[in-house]
């Protein structure tokens, strides 16, 4: 059973072994459809089983990803499955060291991509996926003025009202879920 707590990386070793694109959408697959063999990932993601278990194999070194044999239907089949739920970093915590924190400024900035990526990927569909959605997919923006410690409290708010509709039982009503990203920034800017 997947870990439900987010994992707060300290070691830039992990950031490193996460910050490759394939890597980084391995890790999304995983959370979106669960445990998986390489060859699911592999269909899943386009790319051939060799280089699905190679990147794995990088993952579970870094401990971000592991095993689950007990899944296994014979002793040649390997599922894998996320350590934890999710990641955090500050990049703060690798100040100290200036290759660590090039490290954790690649890892961040390779996540602003995958978000960016996904986002474009939507508006990219054809007009009958646009229309089976209607006007419910959104973005939104707001400036506010705000001290650290308010912005602070805002993004707990964010993160918890996402994971009550991460963790929520799906309801059994026949009705057909899609996975759905969401995501949301809180950053000091200027216009």
């Amino acid at each position: 059973m997947e870990n439900r707590d987010v994992r707060q990386v300290t070691d830039s070793r992990v950031l490193a072994a996460m910050s490759h694109p394939l890597r980084r959408r391995l890790m999304d697959v995983l959370k979106v459809h669960g445990p998986a063999t390489v060859g699911m990932l592999a269909e899943r993601t386009a790319q051939a089983p060799a280089n699905v278990s190679h990147h794995l194999k990088a993952l579970a070194a870094a401990e971000l990803v592991a095993e689950a044999p007990e899944l296994a239907r014979d002793r040649r089949e390997r599922w894998w499955r996320l350590v934890s739920r999710g990641l955090r970093w500050s990049n703060a915590d690798f100040d100290s060291d200036p290759a660590a924190r090039a490290v954790a400024d690649a890892a961040t900035s390779l996540n602003l991509d995958r978000h960016v990526a996904l986002a474009r990927a939507w508006h990219a569909t054809d007009d009958a996926t646009h229309a089976a959605w209607a006007d419910a997919p959104f973005s939104t923006d707001r400036w506010l003025h705000l001290t650290p410690e308010e912005l602070d409290e805002l993004g707990r708010e964010v993160i918890d009202l996402l994971a009550r509709w991460a963790d929520r039982k799906v309801p059994d009503d026949g009705r057909e879920r899609q996975p759905v990203f969401l995501f949301a920034y809180g950053i000091p800017a200027q216009p």
